[in-house]
């Protein structure tokens, strides 16, 4: 990849990554007023925001990080199975998406309620899931922050024999 595109890769990730930190700050903060108020609208209007969050904020931003992040790894020296610690972000961030994606569903139904569409409304709310889910979230998110930054040792079995190959052929 020419230095020009790939900064603009890495840039390109790094806002994704951030954005979606920062998102689920966001959304997290929502969660703790939904169950801390004593004002059933100001909760009903989390619930309700919370959604509208997941689906233009959350679930983007999560599949621009993936994506981007691909692109980062397969475009440069790194690689995407060469070094643990990209292994491991992969890991996280395919994860993260997977379980934001089915939780989709609960944050459906928790918006439904809310809205007094959904049945047994007042059975269901306030809702400590979004606050466990966006904690978690935050958490999980915080540790591929830490493996970009450290970059921690570690050459996988593929990594090792591919530098192998590159010390040992004429150049």
């Amino acid at each position: 990849m020419a230095p020009k595109l790939r900064k603009a890769a890495l840039t390109a990730h790094i806002g994704c990554s951030v954005g979606w930190l920062g998102a689920v700050a966001g959304f997290l903060a929502l969660a703790i007023a939904a169950v801390t108020t004593g004002d059933r609208q100001v909760a009903q209007a989390a619930y309700i925001a919370m959604e509208l969050m997941g689906w233009s904020n959350l679930v983007p931003l999560s599949v621009a990080t993936l994506l981007t992040g691909l692109i980062q790894s397969l475009g440069t020296a790194w690689g995407l199975i060469r070094h643990y610690w990209i292994l491991m972000k992969l890991l996280i961030t395919v994860l993260a998406t997977a379980v934001l994606m089915m939780y989709m569903q609960t944050l459906r139904h928790l918006a439904d309620a809310a809205r007094g569409t959904a049945p047994a409304a007042g059975e269901i709310l306030p809702s400590f899931s979004p606050v466990l889910h966006a904690g978690a979230a935050l958490l999980v998110l915080v540790v591929a922050l830490i493996l970009s930054v450290f970059k921690p040792r570690g050459i996988t079995g593929w990594g090792l024999s591919r530098k192998q190959e590159a010390t040992e052929s004429p150049s």
